[in-house]
């Protein structure tokens, strides 16, 4: 049974498509792959059906990533086939949690740095680039990588589980 993993930012233009190609490489890297799967969506849709942001794009391809992206909106009945929802700022958890049609739903979402042991609970948001400059995407990249270690570990105790 495939494990689903969804990241959740603004626009699904920078945060949110940077986090599932480093999370996808992870996932491919541990060979995963054919367990678990990985998209991205919006808390908004204003910019549905666009490419990722051409700086977020540049900074995942610079660092070996896959860039290609199509922008969606989180819609409230994916909670149903999902089992992840990694928001990418305390705003977005707010906001998913609310969309959750269930408690267990809302059980289901959770603050991407949280899996990086090295922040504190106080540094938990992974800040919106788009409005800077190019250095605000490598710093983006940085904490998603940071945080993809121990989201991958999570995951993989989690299908291993299952398979129990």
């Amino acid at each position: 049974m495939t494990y689903r993993v969804c990241f959740v930012c603004t626009g699904n233009i920078c945060r949110s498509p940077m986090a599932e190609s480093v999370f996808r490489a992870r996932v491919a890297e541990a060979g995963l792959d054919e367990l678990v799967e990985a998209d991205s969506a919006g808390t908004g849709g204003w910019h549905e059906g666009e490419g990722a942001d051409p700086r977020a794009a540049a900074v995942l391809q610079e660092h070996g990533y896959a860039a290609e992206h199509t922008a969606r909106q989180f819609q409230a009945a994916w909670f149903a086939r999902l089992d992840l929802v990694v928001a990418l700022d305390s705003g977005h958890l707010r906001a998913l949690r609310r969309l959750a049609p269930t408690e267990q739903d809302a059980a289901k979402v959770r603050l991407l740095r949280s899996y990086d042991p090295a922040v504190g609970v106080d540094d938990l948001d992974v800040p919106d680039p788009y409005y800077g400059g190019a250095d605000g995407f490598v710093e983006c990249l940085e904490m998603v990588e940071a945080a993809s270690t121990g989201l991958l570990a999570a995951v993989r105790e989690q299908v291993e589980g299952r398979a129990a």
